[in-house]
C-alpha cells in the first residue's frame, strides 16, 4: 500500500494514476451530503438549474455531522453507508462529480459509472469520527440549513485519511 498526500481538486491525470489500496491524506474542500441533500441535489439540476456544488472541483463526503462542541471547530464527521446514494451518483457523475468519499461497498451499476467517468471512490474509516473531525481546518452550512445534520456542510480538510476503493 502507497501513501499519498494529494490536494483537491483532482486532474484526471491524478484520478488516473490512483491504485485501489492506496492510502490517500487529502488536503481540500468536502461538500457533506446525504439522502435529503442529494435528493434536492438531483430535483434542482434536473429542473435545469446548474449545481450549487461545484461538483468537479471538491468531493461529496456522504456524512451526518454532529453538532459542534464548544472551543472546537466541528463535531464528529464519519462517514453514512455509500450505498444509500447509489440511486443518486451515475446522474451526479455524468454532471461533473470526480471524488466521493462514504463507507462500504458500491452498486455494480455505480461501479461501472465511476470508471465511465474517470471518477474514484473513496472510503473513510468508520468509527473514527472523533478523530476524522482533527482534519478538519475549517466548516461553515453550505446550502439547506433547515436539514440540520442532512443539510450540505463545506469543510476544509487537512491530511484527512481515506483509502482508494474504486477508480
Amino acid at each position: 500500500m502507497k501513501v499519498r498526500k494529494l490536494s483537491l481538486p483532482f486532474s484526471s491525470e491524478m484520478i488516473s494514476s490512483l491504485i485501489q489500496g492506496d492510502k490517500i491524506l487529502l488536503d481540500g474542500t468536502l461538500y457533506t451530503s446525504r439522502d435529503l441533500a442529494h435528493t434536492r441535489l438531483v430535483e434542482l439540476m434536473r429542473a435545469g438549474q446548474p449545481s450549487p456544488i461545484p461538483l468537479d472541483e471538491g468531493a461529496l463526503f456522504y456524512c451526518g455531522p454532529s453538532p459542534v462542541p464548544p472551543g472546537k471547530v466541528c463535531g464528529a464527521i464519519g462517514p453514512t453507508t455509500s450505498a444509500r446514494m447509489d440511486r443518486f451518483t451515475p446522474f451526479l457523475l455524468e454532471h461533473g462529480l470526480k471524488v466521493i468519499i462514504g463507507k462500504g461497498d458500491r452498486s455494480p451499476e455505480v461501479c461501472d459509472a465511476i470508471r465511465k467517468h474517470g471518477a474514484v471512490y473513496l472510503v473513510a474509516t468508520g468509527g473514527i469520527s472523533a478523530l476524522l473531525s482533527r482534519c478538519v481546518v475549517s466548516r461553515e452550512t453550505f446550502l439547506w440549513p433547515k436539514l440540520g445534520a442532512e443539510a450540505v456542510y463545506r469543510y476544509v480538510v487537512q491530511d484527512f485519511p481515506c483509502y482508494v476503493a474504486i477508480v
